[in-house]
């Protein structure tokens, strides 16, 4: 039977591997910053867009447990809202009290 070579046989001692240093940076951050300004050249970052103010939480204990997700225009979740705001009721009452007027509404056309 042969036997196995062994790799590193030749090798007389343990290659040593360092890190490298750190390359020197060409120019400080503020100095770019300030040529770039005096020369009017303009910024690459992005401007934030404006923050849309945040409505108030409305935390009603009423016993309602099941979610609805309706999709809709910017314009009518404004006015459910402001809606539901004015008449000082959660959104799931002013959704019943919506559908209550549809079926009265409904019920006077289908009679008439």
């Amino acid at each position: 039977m042969s036997t196995r070579v062994n790799p590193f046989a030749t090798l007389a001692d343990a290659p040593v591997f360092t890190t490298k240093p750190k390359p020197e940076k060409p120019a400080e951050k503020e100095i770019a910053a300030r040529i770039a300004d005096e020369n009017d050249f303009p910024s690459r970052q992005a401007t934030k867009p404006p923050k849309e103010p945040r409505r108030k939480r409305r935390v009603h204990r009423t016993g309602r447990n099941r979610q609805i997700n309706v999709k809709a225009t910017n314009e009518t979740i404004e006015r459910f809202y402001k809606l539901a705001d004015e008449r000082h009721v959660p959104l799931g009452e002013l959704l019943e009290k919506a559908l209550d007027a549809l079926d009265r509404a409904g019920a006077s056309r289908i009679q008439t």
